[in-house]
């Protein structure tokens, strides 16, 4: 739901409202109901609007309280927002909307930054107080909603993407060597703050930002970027939750556990249902997580809509799943789409999709989220997703293989998930952006961290609480709302992360993984999703690469761009170009498609900054 942005001038100068308008413009496909700005002072909003709750211009953005004195700009779902709209009302508000934005407002005047603490849903939002003069930005604790930034020492932008503040302008483009040794060893995933580019950052999940400008406007001669410090009384980072992986200390039983799950996980579903003034509909993969959405929807929801997607085969390799979501949508009765996709098709779009990934995703469902995103936009506004499940539940392949291994705890973790060792990325890279093991040390600081039992429970807590949110979280996200589509992913409900995360790592491994949401399974889907092998959202073109899409890949290497930038070795493009199918990732990822990728995203995103 929604695009945001904004800027705010520490030097209490009027912000560049030019600026702030074309970074609105390009959020444009995140919310195609609703334009609008708020200026006061030194602070600006823009927000572009996908209306879901109350559907009413008194939901417009950006919204201000002008009795409270407080602005808003708000991406994401509130789903308690009710319960929390009757407390305050007891409290002494009067409500002028009936969504979600307003709720934000009047719990940030009634509880102050803790307010968050009391949200249950998906949100990235800035509050701006007049009387304090502070500004104050916030993201969910899985990272569902994107919330990235800009600063300087005498501005502060930020946005839902980094395209819109690359739409501003100003923006330092250098490619941060870090990044770029945690983008080519985590599958991608560049752990927050940190991005591809040195001038922009992100938000972490489950974190909070103050900046209190009456005190930073005080040296109007600044120089240098206020320092986000916990300790610093003009900026104030703060994290409001942690994931325990820790076993309660009453021990529970396996059906205690199988109980629990099942009211959880049916509490969260009924609340990514409910918030919502306009229809719901589920992607459909045919994996046991959509099919139990759709199982546990089916009977209150008339008419439920369905989706899937498929691709062309490669290699001997399926590209669809259409076997099983036939099932399922055949056993619930639902009004099911169906989208056959050639892979002519997926080649000729992919420059599109490219545009709209925030960051640089090698994932080869991306482009897949991407066009089945354009298709369902076209019947509903909101879906339901099963991402989140294999985190939170253990349903990966590497997760027995890690466990079995020995070794340290880094070892295990990087011999069955790094897609390159530091070695190999030395013989990659261009000397110019060469770094120490960057990757394995934040691994091995993240695994080391306490409240978890066992080597899995820290695992799956560092991959709940990063891995996943810059990987399957943000594509989903991305991709979904570059078509005005709300994706939602109860499976990521906090309660249910919450529970899963005290969870005995065996019993989430147990046959074969995911058995708690296999043993709530039986008697609400057929058995044939719930026993089948995982599967995988495919598009084979992308991993076997042949024909135009090696072509367009080899093409984009030896372009003068990705000569000028000098990122590869030329010796390592040539091995993996001489043979592309030869070099997998551990997790069978191309790692030519992975070069690729980075460099036309370079090209499409970057290159072509005007600002």
């Amino acid at each position: 739901m929604c695009g945001i942005c904004g800027e705010l001038r520490f030097d209490l100068s009027a912000p560049d409202m030019t600026a702030v308008k074309r970074m609105t413009a390009r959020l444009a496909r995140r919310g195609p109901n609703h334009e609008g700005f708020y200026t006061e002072s030194e602070l600006a909003f823009g927000h572009r609007r996908l209306s879901i709750i109350d559907l009413s211009s008194h939901s417009d953005q950006p919204m201000v309280d002008q009795d409270l004195n407080l602005s808003l700009v708000f991406n994401g779902t509130i789903y308690n927002y009710k319960d929390l709209r009757d407390e305050l009302i007891e409290m002494g508000y009067v409500f002028f909307s009936e969504g979600d934005s307003e709720v934000i407002i009047k719990a940030y005047h009634a509880w102050g930054g803790n307010c968050v603490e009391r949200f249950y849903g998906m949100f990235a939002f800035a509050i701006w107080d007049l009387r304090s003069r502070t500004l104050f930005l916030a993201r969910d604790r899985l990272g569902i909603k994107p919330l990235y930034y800009t600063l300087d020492g005498v501005r502060l932008r930020f946005a839902s993407t980094i395209q819109a503040l690359l739409a501003g302008g100003g923006v330092d483009t250098t490619i941060d060597p870090v990044a770029l040794h945690h983008h080519f060893t985590l599958h991608s995933v560049v752990p927050a703050p940190r991005t591809i580019l040195q001038g922009i950052k992100k938000l972490s999940p489950a974190h909070t930002l103050t900046f209190n400008n009456g005190i930073i406007s005080k040296n109007t001669n600044r120089t240098n970027e206020p320092s986000l410090s916990d300790t610093s009384n003009e900026v104030v980072l703060r994290r409001y939750w942690k994931l325990d992986a820790t076993r309660p200390k009453q021990a529970l039983t396996e059906q205690d556990w199988l109980a629990a799950t099942r009211a959880v996980l049916q509490r969260a579903v009924e609340r990514h249902r409910l918030a919502s003034d306009v229809p719901v509909g589920v992607l459909l993969s045919g994996g046991l997580d959509s099919s139990l959405l759709v199982g546990l929807l089916a009977d209150h929801v008339d008419d439920l809509n369905t989706f899937s997607i498929g691709f062309e085969e490669v290699a001997g390799e399926q590209a669809d799943e259409f076997e099983y979501s036939d099932l399922i949508a055949k056993h619930f009765k639902t009004k099911h789409h169906k989208f056959a996709v050639p892979n002519s098709a997926v080649l000729k779009r992919l420059p599109e999709a490219i545009a709209e990934m925030s960051e640089p995703m090698p994932s080869y469902d991306v482009t897949a989220f991407y066009l089945l995103g354009e298709a369902v936009s076209k019947k509903v506004k909101v879906v339901l997703a099963g991402q989140g499940a294999d985190e939170v539940f253990g349903g990966y392949f590497w997760y027995p293989k890690m466990e079995a291994n020995k070794g340290t705890f880094l070892e295990r973790f990087s011999q069955n998930y790094f897609d390159r060792d530091h070695a190999e990325y030395l013989e990659m890279i261009s000397p110019n952006y060469h770094v120490k093991d960057v990757t394995s040390a934040w691994v091995e600081t993240e695994l080391k961290k306490p409240d978890a039992d066992e080597f899995l429970d820290q695992v799956m807590r560092m991959d709940v609480t990063c891995l996943m949110v810059d990987d399957p979280v943000k594509r989903v996200d991305n991709m979904t709302m570059a078509w005005g589509l709300e994706a939602r992913v109860p499976f990521l409900d906090h309660e249910l992360v919450e529970l899963a995360a005290r969870m005995p790592p065996s019993l989430k491994l147990k046959e074969g993984g995911k058995f708690p949401l296999k043993a709530l399974a039986r008697g609400i889907i057929p058995d044939a999703v719930i026993d089948r092998s995982k599967g995988y959202f495919p598009v084979p073109a992308l991993k076997y690469v042949r024909g135009e899409f090696f072509e367009r890949m080899r093409n984009i290497l030896n372009s003068q761009a990705c000569i000028d930038r000098g990122l590869f070795r030329r010796s390592y493009m040539d091995k993996l170009l001489a043979a592309p199918e030869e070099y997998l990732t551990r997790i069978q990822g191309s790692k030519l498609w992975h070069l690729a990728l980075l460099e036309w995203w370079l090209q499409i995103n970057v290159d072509s900054v005007k600002y």
